[in-house]
């Protein structure tokens, strides 16, 4: 004879009494007492709502990302999986305000398994991720890149781990889910890349993003979240933004150059105000143009416009 069994935290229709073999325990009545309900039930998460915070999380540096992801940042106890279109396509302004945030709590370097290409060391030390502060491990089959991811996720001082994986038929769904528990072992970045293509597929990852990148931004679109969808792509500026200003004056058409005019030859040369005889000693006349305000030369260069904002 089968027993019905009632748990204790469940959802009847209010009409509905206890059949013979159920246990005589409380039971939610409506989604609306669900709600209004404390104590253990406050903490059940609703798939209508944004997933409150339920583990240790880490603000990513873009408020407008955070906004959208369950407990305001990135988890510390779950895998994230960045899906994207080529793996040399850029990330790293996504993640680099976390990474270095991350460093501070821990004393072991970012570790990067498999990368498609070496960093660019520079660029990322002047952001604050010095390159003392990188491993790069090399391994060509999927099955050396998990072992390795593993491995570096039970090493305590590592704040942070990359994976570059493949697609599914490469990786199995049992290998993808020991990474995500390795990664929830103890507080710690943990993020797999893999190509766009794993979106059709399943994945033990509590939160999957899809990147793509339209030149100056990032578009950063939620697949997989404990929340309702998120329509909308997010915003994230995909260059640095000394690099982006620098960038910008690309636009900026180069300043007219007036024909040269025949000089008589004693003519004074008016510099910033201040004539200048052609016949004064060449040391002052060699110091002149100095003293002549960037701003008050014009726009020469895209160099000199930068310097000058």
């Amino acid at each position: 004879m089968a027993l019905n069994t009632v748990h204790k935290y469940s959802i009847l229709p209010p009409d509905q009494p206890l059949e013979k073999g159920d246990l005589p325990v409380p039971a939610v009545r409506s989604i609306s007492a669900l709600e209004a309900t404390s104590g253990p039930l406050a903490a059940v998460w609703r798939g209508q709502a944004l997933a409150s915070r339920s583990g240790p999380v880490l603000a990513s540096g873009h408020a407008a990302l955070d906004a959208q992801l369950p407990g305001g940042g990135w988890p510390l106890d779950a895998m994230v999986e960045l899906l994207q279109p080529s793996a040399g396509q850029p990330f790293w302004q996504l993640l680099l305000p976390a990474l270095v945030q991350s460093l501070d709590q821990q004393r072991g370097p970012v570790v990067l398994v498999a990368p498609p290409h070496a960093p660019f060391s520079p660029a990322l030390a002047a952001q604050g991720l010095q390159a003392d502060r990188l491993l790069c491990i090399r391994a060509e089959r999927p099955a050396e890149r998990l072992w390795a991811a593993e491995q570096a996720l039970r090493c305590a001082d590592v704040p942070a781990v990359l994976a570059w994986l493949p697609h599914e038929p490469h990786v199995r769904d049992d290998a993808m889910r020991r990474l995500q528990l390795a990664g929830s072992d103890r507080p710690r970045l943990l993020f797999a890349l893999r190509p766009l293509q794993a979106e059709a597929g399943g994945s033990p990852a509590r939160l999957r993003l899809a990147l793509e990148t339209d030149g100056d931004s990032l578009q950063v679109r939620i697949v997989k979240r404990r929340g309702p969808p998120c329509v909308q792509p997010i915003p994230v500026p995909a260059r640095a933004a000394r690099l982006q200003a620098l960038l910008a004056t690309r636009g900026v058409p180069p300043a007219r150059v007036e024909p040269a005019r025949v000089r008589p030859p004693h003519e004074p040369i008016a510099l910033s105000g201040v004539p200048v005889a052609l016949g004064m000693p060449a040391a002052a006349r060699s110091i002149a143009p100095a003293a002549v305000p960037l701003a008050a030369r014009g726009a020469a260069h895209a160099l000199d416009r930068t310097a000058a904002a």
